[in-house]
């Protein structure tokens, strides 16, 4: 028997035992990823806990909150990442973060994608909700997606719901697992220990006290009640609370000479209410500076607010089905959004924006996505 017959007898026979191997290494525990694991509240993903922390005033909650949430959102480096709306009186905090999720990370590749969301806090005397929303993701700069149509159920399971889609599925459970990591972060914000591995947290948390400890057990709830986890503190509770510095999350404005009526924001502290409406309000796309021969027409495949980092602006986008008319939005380079309020006849506010151009030419049958740098917003008195 020859070097080469050997050779290749060797190749032969351990060829099933490495694709075995591999098969096995590939092969994960998805349980946790599974059915119901993104929950939809009225076809919306949203993430949610609910936490217990007796002994605790709304007030001190809040300013436990406050304080939590300006620090995460700092984490991200960039001033996209920040809160938007905050309501003493009503124990309400909004904030939208932008920041990089890896799938994986070697010496020769970089395989991440940038993701947009909300995150709302709903304060109460011993109680605090938790809100995770609005997810957005962007790959490679041009694809961009949202939640809802990319790692829901519907989308991101099998017809039995018992495997996770191939392609999809590094979407699920970076998602999933990014939404218990921010949840931890709360109960360690309130006193609870971290039980994360010690690989997960984050440096600076292994060695920073919390910013307040509970009077007694911290009862954490998921919104399907499954995932229900208590955990107990023995640290005593602290009788005052340092009251956080905030600034102002919504700018007054100045008048605009253009609009009677409306004012104009500053871009860098677009406020909650225009995220909220860019998700629930109609959008309304006037193309045109003559009012006679102006070109109106809906985002009805969606729009939402975000930023673009290579020109370090503002951006809107919006989304028009296949069947809609395009070739008015495509000969522009320039166009306004109108957005309006459920039952409202006039706009709630309304968005200038200079469009950039695609890098891409949308396949036929598809959604056209544009993109708009927002050079001017003006919101309703």
């Amino acid at each position: 028997m020859n070097k080469f017959t050997i050779l290749f007898l060797t190749l032969f026979l351990s060829l099933p035992m490495a694709m075995k191997a591999a098969s096995a290494k590939e092969k994960k525990d998805d349980t946790r990823y599974l059915a119901g694991a993104v929950p939809e509240v009225e076809g919306k993903v949203v993430f949610s806990k609910e936490f217990q922390i007796p002994g605790m005033s709304q007030a001190q909650i809040y300013d436990t909150m406050t304080k939590w949430m300006d620090e995460r959102l700092k984490e991200n480096q960039n001033i996209d990442s920040r809160i938007v709306f905050s309501d003493e009186a009503k124990g309400t905090i909004a904030g939208i973060g932008e920041e990089w999720i890896v799938f994986k990370s070697s010496a020769l590749s970089l395989d991440r994608t940038l993701m947009n969301y909300q995150i709302t806090v709903t304060c109460k005397p011993g109680n605090c909700l938790v809100e995770l929303e609005k997810l957005r993701f962007t790959y490679r700069e041009t694809e961009k997606y949202k939640a809802e149509e990319w790692i829901t159920d519907k989308y991101a399971l099998n017809k039995t719901k018992t495997k996770l889609i191939r392609g999809l599925a590094k979407w699920r459970r970076k998602t999933v697992d990014f939404a218990d990591d921010l949840f931890m972060d709360v109960a360690v914000a309130f006193g609870a220990p971290d039980t994360r591995p010690k690989t997960e947290k984050k440096k600076k948390e292994e060695q920073k006290p919390s910013i307040i400890t509970a009077a007694g057990p911290i009862v954490i709830s998921g919104a399907d009640k499954k995932t229900d986890v208590k955990v107990t503190t023995d640290e005593p509770a602290q009788t005052t609370v340092p009251a956080a510095t905030l600034t102002p999350a919504t700018p007054a404005g100045k008048a605009s000479a253009d609009m009677p009526g409306y004012i104009e924001i500053d871009l860098k502290q677009i406020p909650s209410e225009v995220y909220a409406l860019m998700g629930s309000g109609k959008l309304v796309i006037s193309i045109g500076k003559d009012e006679f021969n102006m070109t109106n027409m809906t985002a009805n495949a969606g729009s939402a607010l975000g930023y673009h980092y290579q020109l370090g602006k503002a951006v809107a986008y919006c989304t028009l089905s296949p069947d809609q008319a395009y070739d008015a939005i495509e000969k522009a380079d320039s166009y306004t959004l109108k957005l309006y309020a459920p039952n409202q006849t006039t706009p709630s506010a309304v968005i200038e924006c200079k469009k950039i151009p695609s890098q891409t030419t949308p396949q036929a049958g598809q959604p056209r996505t544009y993109v708009g740098e927002i050079v001017k917003l003006l919101m309703k008195k």
